[in-house]
């Protein structure tokens, strides 16, 4: 259960597809935001969605293209509604993604107001491993609880996946979204 002061806080779950892993050259190519209203259980439903594709100042890296599986052709004169995406991130109270230090990073570089608003990461704020799962990647967590996105590693498809698995009720009766924000609002954040 959440915090009585925590009734129905909004939260966004987010995930970037980029040009490769640096925050300080490589850009968003993709991203994805799911507002959600979180209920008394720790349930998440989707109250908003936004995705975007961004043709990137200088290319695709060849390593990212293979990952994500986003090319030249699928970017080319697209950007990003920032308006849109400004609107949204105001309303959330949090965010959540997996590895968020990863994704924070290049969000809060297009959408610095993003900064100011609290982080919570599925990653390493779940103590997966001490749940009985060999490691805490995002694919592998999904394959062990039976979710199947249409794509992997495609911003739109990671975000709903990641939230049907915090959404997962595990044997003690508490989602994982639960757990994530209990574990973060006892300490103040």
């Amino acid at each position: 259960m959440l915090h009585p002061s925590h009734k129905n806080p909004l939260g966004a779950i987010v995930d970037v597809e980029t040009t490769g892993f640096s925050p300080y050259k490589d850009e968003i190519i993709e991203l994805c935001i799911v507002l959600f209203r979180v209920d008394h259980h720790g349930l998440a439903e989707i109250v908003e969605e936004y995705t975007g594709l961004r043709e990137p100042v200088n290319g695709i890296n060849a390593a990212a293209a293979r990952v994500n599986g986003i090319g030249w052709a699928d970017v080319c004169g697209r950007d990003l509604d920032y308006q849109r995406v400004n609107e949204l991130i105001g309303r959330a109270d949090f965010f959540i993604a997996h590895n968020a230090s990863f994704d924070r990073s290049f969000v809060t570089r297009l959408f610095p107001q993003a900064a100011y608003k609290h982080w919570y990461c599925s990653m390493s704020g779940i103590n997966w491993r001490g749940k009985g799962y060999p490691n805490r990647r995002l694919q592998d967590l999904l394959t062990w609880h039976g979710i199947r996105p249409d794509r992997q590693h495609r911003a739109a498809d990671d975000v709903r996946a990641t939230l049907e698995l915090l959404n997962y009720c595990q044997r003690n009766g508490q989602t994982y979204l639960a757990e994530l924000l209990a574990k973060n609002l006892a300490k103040g954040i």
